[in-house]
């Protein structure tokens, strides 16, 4: 397990085998040469999930994690390692004024392209495979910890960055994760999805 964590973390300044979740920008909006957020349009595909419900966030995402790590290093039907995809996604809920969020927390790894056809199947009985449609997706970059504090926080400051807020989902969000949940300058993003 050690190989995925090992590139979660490191600079991988040689990029090995860590294939990103395929997008297409579809808009970038800027204030005095800042990046604001961005649009961009996702492709159908399939994702491993385990959701949890665990006394923190914190929890939930570790265990979860950790429980994503072990299906991509050999817990499979093929027995292979699966290879890294980035960024790895937490799916919150919250409540209608976005100031407390759910214990229930779904975990996400988007499965390599050489998987999305047949994927390997879980030893892991709580994981599953999951087809996600097509989707839009405002998303706007920020560095450090995540848990309930600051996501309430990025979900505001996302929200008050939009232009039209309600076009979006208001009860899910996403925190895609591009490093390691343990590291200290962690890069992540928040995900809000376009109503369809």
């Amino acid at each position: 397990m050690a190989e995925p964590i090992q590139q979660l973390s490191s600079d991988n300044q040689g990029q090995s085998q860590r294939e990103h979740v395929p997008f297409t920008l579809l808009m970038r909006k800027e204030k005095c040469g800042e990046q604001l957020y961005e649009k961009r349009h996702y492709e159908k595909g399939r994702w491993a999930c385990i959701t949890l419900h665990e006394d923190t966030y914190e929890q939930s995402i570790c265990y979860g994690f950790m429980r994503i790590m072990k299906y991509i290093c050999q817990q499979n039907s093929t027995g292979d390692y699966l290879g890294m995809t980035l960024p790895i996604v937490t799916i919150v809920r919250t409540d209608e004024s976005h100031s407390v969020i759910s214990q229930d927390v779904t975990v996400a790894y988007y499965l390599p392209i050489e998987h999305q056809a047949q994927p390997p199947q879980p030893y892991d009985n709580e994981i599953v495979i999951e087809v996600w449609p097509a989707a839009t997706v405002y998303t706007r970059g920020f560095t450090g910890p995540t848990n309930e504090v600051t996501i309430i926080n990025q979900i505001s400051a996302m929200a008050e960055l939009l232009d039209s807020p309600g076009v979006c989902a208001n009860d899910s969000f996403i925190v895609a994760g591009y490093t390691n949940p343990a590291h200290s300058h962690r890069q992540n993003e928040i995900w809000f999805l376009e109503r369809r």
